[in-house]
Order: C-alpha cells, then structure tokens, then sequence
C-alpha cells in the first residue's frame, strides 16, 4: 500500500507541475469556472454536485456510523473487554502524544508558508490566511479519521476474540472487515464532504488557496502519523519480541510487560497511517487533478473545465456507492459459503471482495462517464477516460495477486523461506527472504508499468485536443497517470477495509491472550449465553452479569 500510494503522490506532483510549468501560474492563483454554466442530466454542474454529493456523503457517513454502533453492540466478555479497552486508552496516549507533535510542526510550515507566499510570491493578507486556515482543516482531517480508525479497531478487537469461541471462522473474518468497511466510508465520505464544500461554497477566487493550503495540512499530518507509526510498531513489536525470549515466555503472555505497546504498535502503524496516509491521498490526487484541469485547459474553454471537475467528482462519488455495494454482494456470498463453515481460507473472501469492487468500479465507470459527458471533445473521449481510469482500477485488484504469489500463506515461496529457516539458520532465512521480496518487487513493477504504458496509448488518441500545447508537448500522458492514480484510490473504501483487517485479527489473537479467560471459573457455561456477556466497557456504572473480574495471575505454563 504504501508503494501504490506513493506512486499515487508522484503522479499527483506530476500533474501540477506540468501544468504550472506550462502556464506560469501557481496552483494558490487558481480561478474556479462556473460550475452551474453546463448542465448534465437535466440540473446544472454546481447543483448535480450539491444534491448528489449531500446525498451520496450522508449516506457513507450513516452507512459508517450505523457499521461502528453495531460493533459496539456486538457481544463481549469482561474480561475481554477490559483488555480492548487498555489497548485503546494506550492508544490515545500516543495519538495526544502526536498530536502535540504536528501542531508544533505546523507551527514551522505556517512561518514557511507565510513567507514563501506572502513575501516571495506577493499574495494578499486574506489569501495567505486562507491558506494557514485550509492546512489546519487538512490536518484535521487526517487527525480525524486515524483516531476514528483506532476506535473502531479497538471495538472490534475483542469482539473478534469473543466470537473466535464460538469455533466457527467466519465471525473473525466478518468483524474485522466490517470494522474496516466503517473506516474507509467515513474516510472517503469525510474528505469529499471537504472537498467538495471548498469547490461548491469558497468564493472562486480563494478556492485555488483553500485547495493547497488543505492538501500541504493533510500531506503534514498523515506524513507524522504514517512515518511516526511504522516506526513505532516496528520497536514496539522488537521490544515485546526481546522480553519473549528473555523470560521464556509467550509473546502474547500476560506476564510480557511490552504486549500492551505490541498492540498499541499494530493500531499505530497499521490503523492510523493507512487511515491518515490515505485520506491524504486521496485528497492531494483530487487537488492535482483540479489544479491540472485549470492550468493545462485554455482558460477559454471554460465548459471543458467544468465538464471535467464535474465528471471527476461524481466519478468520486459514485465509487464511493460501488464500494458499498460490493461489500453487500461480498457478504451475502462470503455468509452463503462459509457461515457454519468449520474452516474456511481466510484470504478468499477478501480477494473476492476486491475484485467485485473493481469489476463494480469499473462498469460503474463507464456509465457514468456516457452520461455525464457523451459530448466531451469529438464524442468518444467519455470511453477513451473510463478506460484510463480502469488501468487504475485494475491495478488495485491485480496487484494483491501478482504479490499473493510471493506472500500467501500457500505460496511456495513462503514454503521456500520456512525451509530456509529451518535448514539454514538467520543467515538463509534472510537471504530467501531477499529474494522473494525482490522477486515480487518487480512484478508489481510490470503491472503498474504495462497498466501505465495503456494509458499512455489511449491518452494519444484525441486527449490532446483539451489541453494547451507548448510546440510538440503535449500534457494529454501527464494528464492519463494522473487518471490511473485516481483509478486505483477509487476502490478506497475497500482498500482501507483490507489494511484494517490485520490490526484487528493481530489485536484478537493478543485480547484472547491477555484476558486469561480460560481461568474464568465456569466460563464456559457463562459465555454460551447471552446475559453473563456485556457490551459495556467495566469502567462503566453499566455492569454486565458476568462474574467479577478473573484474576490477572498467568496459567501455570510450567
């Protein structure tokens, strides 16, 4: 993910900088069209977008909230429970802890930004304000959606251990994915509520500002929380991992005094930067993409710049739908096939999830496009984008099973590496390991490069007529990755349900773990039915029927 991501960035600062270079302008000098001169299906641009976007929005972010309170309400043992809620409080510790960290940093970009742009590039008081203002809007966002991902993964946590005793596997692989699936629609949901209030209610002439002042915050923040993150949960995990082998004990044992920070450390860096890093993403490929079309678009084809920023957004938000309702099919197969299943292939399910998405995505695509801008150019333009953007969309779900093959659980090369370990010590083991990370490396290289490469062929084929031409250069390639970016964040709602899932499951194992529920005196006959069984945290005046809580003193492992 964060490879793609990356990617993604750099097509994003492609995007501008040829554009800007083009024109000799500045992103913050952007003026935004009239977006309610062109009409489509009947309502003009600035109303489609308010109505279908309020709609669409509202509807991801109670699709969210109504995911989130059903996991608060699903059953949970005490001690379980008490457990999850430790790991959470933990949590908040280190996102206060952050927190304090980037608004320190903010401090040093606004200075920066107030004189890069008030006293080398001569804008106005009220736009440099604007500016400072937009970025600490970004980085809320991106502060927002991390602490709503760690809630949400601390929920489910110790619901998936509760549900793990009913010895069927489908509860622990439907409760992390729905945790996820709450994340991703209220991630998405949120940054084009922003998004799409700057472009709708900003006066035209501030909008440019607003734009780049919201990506610089967002960028800021989910970079703290993504690097900060990784870091952490890597000396975290090392630390518990050295205190395993010390004490000779389990690494999830309760007597590991670093198990609390392993757990803390997988929301950290899986849970908070993917959430952040991809609502920074998403909203810097959106802002690339609005500040390209007004650039490199002669200013006197206004219509073109609004059939274009209109037909971005409501692609947008009509992959936000996709995602839902793929998620939907996915679950009623997934429930069909393996709801008293007694074993089940975890990784199936998932795969099936993102390739529904990406086939929904992309017929989703092209349908909107046919009625959005049948028009656009010389009138096949509205196909030769969609079969852009699917090189993007694609991309998500080809790129998971070119590495599936170097990574599952039931690749031989992971068998490869097991033997390694076993047969040839540290030093083969890494060795192997090298080879099989290089090996997969580069094939996701060959696709990302041949879905590039198609996009480039199709961007020659008449894009060229949009855009301002400097002799023989034309921005129309520039202007297709930039597509294909925007492509592979489509399915975010999914992709961000997938990188939850491993915190939670690794989080489940640990809760499990740490509860030493199997000391509870006739836990067995409590937990079977649903009155002894709370889903209240304990600190609360609520309490549940279940017994007091078990005593912390470890099994006897001797």
């Amino acid at each position: 993910m964060i490879r793609s991501r990356f990617s993604s960035l750099l097509a994003a600062v492609a995007l501008v900088l040829v554009a800007a270079g083009m024109v000799g302008a500045s992103e913050a000098e952007l003026i935004l069209p009239d977006l309610g001169s062109q009409r489509f299906l009947g309502v003009d641009g600035w109303t489609l977008l308010l109505v279908l976007g309020g709609l669409i929005c509202s509807f991801g972010l109670i699709f969210s909230f109504m995911q989130f309170t059903t996991l608060k309400n699903l059953p949970v043992h005490r001690s379980m429970l008490d457990i999850s809620e430790l790991i959470y409080e933990t949590c908040k510790t280190y996102l206060i802890t952050q927190g304090k960290f980037i608004l320190i940093l903010e401090l040093f970009i606004g200075a920066i930004m107030v004189v890069y742009f008030g006293f080398l590039m001569h804008f106005e008081a009220v736009k440099v304000v604007v500016i400072l203002m937009a970025s600490l809007v970004g980085i809320a966002g991106s502060y927002g959606v991390a602490w709503f991902g760690i809630r949400v993964n601390t929920f489910a946590n110790s619901r998936t251990a509760f549900a793990s005793l009913g010895g069927k596997p489908f509860p622990t692989y439907a409760i992390p994915l729905q945790a996820g699936m709450s994340i991703g629609m209220l991630l998405i949901s949120a940054e084009l509520v922003l998004m799409l209030s700057i472009l709708l209610f900003i006066p035209s002439d501030l909008a440019g500002s607003c734009f780049i002042g919201f990506a610089i915050g967002e960028s800021l923040g989910a970079s703290a929380l993504r690097i900060a993150g990784g870091i952490f949960t890597k000396i975290a995990d090392i630390g518990s991992d050295l205190m395993k082998i010390v004490f000779n004990i389990k690494e999830d044992d309760a007597r590991n005094p670093g198990v609390i920070a392993d757990c803390t450390g997988d929301n950290a860096g899986d849970s908070v930067g993917p959430s952040a890093d991809g609502f920074e993403t998403y909203g810097v490929t959106g802002v690339a993409l609005i500040s390209f079309i007004l650039l490199a678009v002669p200013a006197g084809k206004s219509a073109v710049q609004v059939q274009l920023l209109v037909w971005i957004f409501v692609m947008r938000l009509m992959m936000l739908i996709a995602s839902a309702a793929s998620y939907w099919i996915n679950d009623a197969l997934a429930r069909g096939r393996y709801l008293n299943a007694d074993k089940m292939n975890f990784e199936h399910p998932l795969t099936q999830l993102v390739w529904i998405t990406s086939f929904v995505s992309v017929a989703t695509t092209y349908v909107s496009s046919f009625l959005l801008i049948p028009h656009l150019g010389d009138g096949t333009l509205w196909w030769k984008l969609s079969t852009i953007i699917t090189c993007g969309t694609l991309a998500g779900a080809i790129i998971p099973e070119v590495i599936k093959v170097f990574t599952s659980t039931e690749s031989a090369h992971v068998r490869e590496v097991v033997t390694a370990s076993r047969e040839g010590g540290a030093s083969l083991n890494v060795i192997s390991g090298l080879v099989a990370g290089n090996f997969s490396a580069y094939w996701m290289g060959i696709v990302i490069v041949t879905l590039m490469g198609t996009a480039y062929g199709v961007s020659l084929f008449g894009l060229d007529q949009l855009f301002i031409k400097v002799g023989q250069l034309t921005p129309a390639p520039v202007f297709a990755f930039g597509l294909v970016a925007f492509g592979f964040l489509g399915m975010g709602p999914v992709t961000i349900a997938v990188d939850s899932y491993g915190p939670v499951t690794d989080n489940a194992q640990s809760v499990y773990e740490l509860s030493l529920i199997e000391n509870v005196p006739n836990v067995s006959r409590r937990t079977s039915a649903s009155p002894p069984i709370s889903t209240r945290p304990s600190t609360t005046s609520r309490r549940t029927t279940a017994p007091a809580t078990p005593s912390r003193r470890p099994p006897n492992r001797s």
